[in-house]
């Protein structure tokens, strides 16, 4: 089984969304935030569940679509995935985020 570790930057991303959502519903924010949480727990059995993220021409770069959101991820190896990050899925990422394989 892998490891999924949440980067700072991955924790930063859910803790604006919660903010933001908390602004019209505390008790939706909160749902909404355990459910992005928990909808990683399928990548510790199953590494290659998302589909490849189409703005990085890299295999181990993927993403899981749940709701409005994206949670792109790295597959480091088979024993870790790192969560990079968590964006609204009607954006693309474009040139925001640099994902080289040395970070």
């Amino acid at each position: 089984m892998a490891k999924v570790v949440w980067t700072d930057s991955a924790i930063s991303d859910l803790n604006n969304i919660g903010d933001y959502i908390s602004k019209d519903s505390i008790k939706y924010a909160e749902i909404t935030i355990e459910r992005l949480f928990n909808a990683t727990d399928i990548l510790e059995k199953y590494p290659d569940a998302g589909k490849i993220t189409v703005e990085f021409e890299n295999e181990s770069i993927r993403e899981l679509i749940r709701g409005s959101y994206r949670i792109v991820y790295r597959k480091m190896s088979q024993e870790r995935i790192d969560i990079l990050t968590v964006h609204n899925s009607a954006r693309m990422l474009g040139n925001t985020y640099d994902f080289d394989e040395d970070d």
